[in-house]
């Protein structure tokens, strides 16, 4: 059986497109969702294929057209990076916008210490956002356009007591979307660093104090908006800027004694 394929762009029919990866649920799929009803083609990934199926046949039905194919993918399978990007972008014809994702919160406690969690964090938050950085930037620059998304988070901008590997992950994460903004902005290319705060998905269960919680398909709007401004940095909710700007000024003597 030969694989499903996108409808042809014309130039009366131009289609933009754009490849998630981390997108069987939660804010990847409402971006995709969003981007769908943008008229974007999409290539999305993840690592469950029924909700992906499930995800491509609602944008798929609801576009009366194939607008979504799935690509079943784990963040941490570095190696098939390069290859699955090249097929994506041989299928979808192109590539014009780029989102990482991909994300893992487990559980822990401010008195244990568990190396493999904390590993596996830093390979999907991490690692898996630099071994596609890497694939894509260059393919981006070479034409001098298109915009890359970087999916961090409030918790990059202070190391808490929680959990230093998220906390550590987001934050490499931001500073290599910002390094890789001062690189590629001269080139023509947009970098968007996104830190979300509590947000209505599976994450929300290892957050045991939250507020201010909002849903996927609030945040994937204001991700939209900022990509259509060609913003550098948001926080969503907004009001979530000032929190951090606060916190991030916070001396270090005060800062270590807090509990969240």
């Amino acid at each position: 059986m030969s694989e499903p394929s996108y409808p042809a762009a014309t130039p009366l029919l131009p289609r933009r497109r754009a490849l998630i990866i981390g997108s069987s649920k939660g804010l990847g799929a409402a971006l995709a969702r969003r981007l769908a009803c943008e008229g974007y083609s999409l290539a999305v990934t993840g690592r469950n294929v029924d909700l992906l199926d499930q995800l491509c046949a609602e944008i798929n039905q609801a576009s009366g057209e194939i607008r979504a194919i799935p690509y079943v993918h784990d963040a941490r399978n570095f190696n098939q990076v390069p290859d699955l990007l090249q097929k994506i972008i041989t299928n979808l014809g192109g590539l014009d916008l780029f989102i990482y994702n991909a994300g893992v919160l487990l559980p822990t406690t401010p008195v244990t210490y568990e190396a493999d969690k904390d590993l596996q964090t830093m390979e999907v938050n991490a690692l898996g956002a630099i071994a596609w950085f890497n694939a894509v930037a260059p393919v981006f620059q070479a034409l001098r356009s298109g915009q890359i998304v970087g999916i961090s988070s409030v918790a990059g901008d202070r190391g808490r007591v929680g959990n230093p590997a998220y906390n550590a992950s987001k934050a490499a994460l931001s500073t290599y979307l910002e390094a890789l903004r001062n690189r590629l902005t001269r080139h023509g290319v947009h970098v968007l660093t996104v830190k979300p705060g509590f947000m209505d998905t599976d994450m929300l269960k290892s957050s045991p104090r939250t507020f201010w919680v909002i849903s996927p398909d609030k945040a994937a709007e204001d991700i939209w908006k900022a990509i259509r401004a060609r913003k550098q940095t948001i926080y969503t909710p907004g009001r979530w800027g000032l929190v951090m700007l606060i916190i991030q000024h916070i001396p270090s003597v005060i800062f270590r004694r807090l509990s969240f």
